[in-house]
């Protein structure tokens, strides 16, 4: 028996001499009588498909002569190749074993929940069994939203004329999926912007589903800045916009970026953050060769060890400066092209800023001095107060004759 991938490939090739039990084809109505509607195959090649798998909830029928209709090869009987839209209604009950066996989906009603799984309703008193493992590509947290939705199935197992069915929901959005995979093999590339939802979200990134193949988007392509709670940014069943980062078809392990669909922050750096303007940073992480400063989301830049000292050797910034601390810093230089911002401490970590030049009488305003040596001021005003000067040489002698 065919797999039910490779039989949506032969998808529109209908026609022909020969046709595989569950092949789909398109075909063009001729005739409608009472209980059949007649197709024409093309290549004087004609079938029949029952009539009330076309009729609408008031008993009126949905095609007329001329339409295009897609149909399932069935079997022939009695000298007539018999079709099928996705089993249904009142043709589950004719059909049902010859769906089992050419792989054609049928279509059911989920009635309700039961012991591990769900009972579904074919078409009229036939029951059957789908497990919860068979429902869907991955289980769901709320089994519920099932109930009442009509949905196509595979018949995995027919036994007891009909009495004991076991469906797969699952088997068909696996067929699906591989049609869909084999045409994103053929169009997706690098690069590609595509829609998708979340699936999953783990501590390394967020699995998104594009409808054929699951990539994952790591943490570090979901923002620009720095994400540590992937949680905050995304939910499972969101849907999202995502570049296309990497395929690799044998493998099976495709990735993709949801940062490039967002504004780069550099983009406008050069105007926010130019050489010699001073800025309030967040410590994001340190290494032995300095400290990185956060600017702005996405916008990091180093403070470089030699730094930090204040004009005392350190070993390491963690001598100074800790994660999540707010300091000042300089912009020395900015690379916008390499993403790269240099940064200074234009006073020591930790002091205090001094305000110097209050206003003249005059309304005049002596300019503002940025004096980082405070430290030495303090130092002279705790000082003592100088010994009395001994005067010049008369006032010495003067001194002398009066005693």
């Amino acid at each position: 028996m065919e797999r039910f991938a490779d039989l949506f490939e032969q998808s529109g090739k209908g026609g022909g001499n020969k046709l595989t039990p569950g092949q789909q084809v398109e075909a063009t109505v001729v005739s409608i009588a009472r209980e059949w509607i007649f197709i024409d195959l093309g290549g004087k090649s004609e079938g029949v498909v029952a009539k009330n798998e076309f009729l609408d909830g008031e008993g009126n029928c949905t095609v007329q002569v001329g339409d295009r209709v897609t149909v399932y090869f069935l079997a022939v009987k009695k000298q007539e190749r018999l079709f099928t839209t996705k089993v249904s209604g009142s043709a589950a009950a004719a059909h049902l074993e010859e769906a089992y066996r050419s792989g054609v989906p049928v279509e059911g009603t989920v009635e309700q929940e039961t012991k591990g799984g769900f009972l579904v309703k074919l078409g009229g008193s036939t029951r059957a069994f789908c497990p919860y493992s068979q429902m869907g590509l991955r289980r769901v947290e709320n089994a519920e939203i099932y109930l009442g939705q009509r949905l196509p199935f595979r018949i995995m197992e027919f036994r007891e004329g009909g009495k004991n069915i076991l469906l797969s929901h699952r088997q068909v959005l696996e067929a699906e999926r591989e049609q869909r995979k084999e045409e994103l093999q053929q169009s997706l590339k690098v690069g590609d912007r595509v829609k998708g939802t979340i699936s999953s979200i783990q501590k390394f990134g967020a699995f998104v589903d594009i409808g054929g193949i699951e990539g994952l988007i790591p943490a570090s392509e979901i923002g620009w800045g720095e994400v540590r709670d992937i949680h905050g940014h995304l939910n499972v069943g969101q849907q999202v916009e995502v570049v296309v980062k990497n395929l690799d078809w044998t493998k099976e392990r495709y990735s993709f970026s949801l940062k490039e669909t967002l504004p780069d922050p550099w983009e406008t750096a050069a105007g926010r953050f130019p050489e010699g303007s001073t800025h309030k940073g967040i410590v994001s992480r340190l290494a032995d060769f300095g400290a990185f400063v956060t600017l702005a989301e996405g916008i990091d830049g180093l403070v470089h060890v030699s730094q930090l000292g204040a004009g005392r050797k350190i070993h390491h910034p963690r001598e100074v400066v800790q994660p999540g601390m707010e300091i000042e810093v300089k912009v020395e230089s900015l690379d916008v092209e390499k993403h790269r911002l240099s940064l200074s401490v234009p006073r020591p970590v930790g002091s205090e800023e001094k305000v110097v030049a209050r206003p003249e009488k005059g309304g005049k305003k002596k300019d503002a001095v940025d004096d980082s040596r405070g430290d030495f001021k303090e130092y002279m005003a705790q000082k003592p107060a100088a010994a009395k000067s001994l005067g010049t040489f008369a006032d010495l002698f003067k001194d002398k004759v009066k005693k």
